[in-house]
């Protein structure tokens, strides 16, 4: 389909929606940004790369705003940034994982694990359950979370940023936490099925391809809309500074009833995506 300028204004407004609700919450852009594009008409094959990197741009820049209104601390030391590289370690290794295996899960049962799963996160914030903080536990949200996501393209920010809280993290912190690990794992996600979509489009081995032509396919709409993409850009860089603020202003208290039933909602809207959207 062409991209009219009117449909690119609509996509860089729609962006800015659904990065502000991720980017001050810590979940939603690809869960619900995914299913609207592919409505508007956008082959699946170009929604997923783009929302994938559009993903990573806007979580680089929004986290860089939740360091200055200080929702979270990426210092050396501080325990924001061990638990960042913990989701982000075992989330790159799990995502790459995840995009090996896929081919071999059923998506309707794949699709219902993790939307029973999301809605069980948003119960169990709603009736305010803790446990005590461990970096093993922030580990195995990693793990799952990145796998989820590397399957299914979704799912990572509700149990990331839930699994957090449950686990001990303060809430506005874990939403920092969860913005910035976002962007290597959607890269790592982004990089895995670039690789795979060019293998797949020739039969001679992909390193002994031309670079020239490489590059050609690339700059092409063959694996790639740059018009959607370059829309996406827009979206959520715009919203970098604004959706962090936001977090800075919610108090504390109001957390579990904003995010336990976003978590829950997001968790049947997968329910509706798998039998009821076809």
């Amino acid at each position: 389909m062409v991209m009219s300028l009117g449909l690119f204004l609509i996509i860089i407004v729609v962006a800015f929606v659904c990065e502000l609700i991720d980017a001050s919450l810590g979940m939603g852009y690809g869960t619900i940004l995914s299913p609207l594009l592919i409505g508007l008409g956008f082959d699946p094959l170009f929604v997923v790369p783009a929302v994938l990197m559009s993903q990573a741009v806007g979580g680089f820049a929004a986290s860089m705003f939740h360091q200055r209104y200080k929702n979270v601390s990426f210092s050396l030391k501080s325990k924001d940034t061990r638990v960042f590289l913990i989701i982000t370690g075992a989330g790159v290794l799990a995502t790459i994982f995840a995009a090996i295996v896929a081919i071999n899960i059923p998506k309707v049962a794949l699709n219902t694990y993790i939307a029973v799963l999301v809605i069980a996160v948003g119960t169990i914030l709603l009736i305010n359950l803790r446990l005590r903080f461990n970096m093993w536990a922030m580990g195995a949200v990693g793990v799952v979370s990145a796998f989820n996501k590397g399957i299914s393209g979704g799912g990572f920010g509700p149990l990331v940023t839930g699994g957090q809280i449950i686990s001990g993290h303060k809430a506005k912190r874990a939403v920092g936490v969860t913005t910035l690990a976002e962007a290597p794992i959607c890269i790592a996600s982004f990089i895995t099925w670039l690789i795979a979509k060019l293998a797949a489009q020739s039969k001679a081995p992909l390193l002994s391809r031309p670079v020239g032509e490489i590059a050609a396919v690339l700059f092409s709409n063959q694996i790639l809309r740059w018009d959607l993409m370059l829309s996406l850009f827009f979206g959520v860089l715009f919203v970098a500074p604004l959706a962090p603020y936001l977090t800075k202003k919610i108090h504390h208290k109001v957390w579990n009833y904003i995010l336990g039933p976003l978590i829950i909602l997001l968790g049947i809207w997968v329910i509706i995506k798998t039998f009821f959207w076809k």
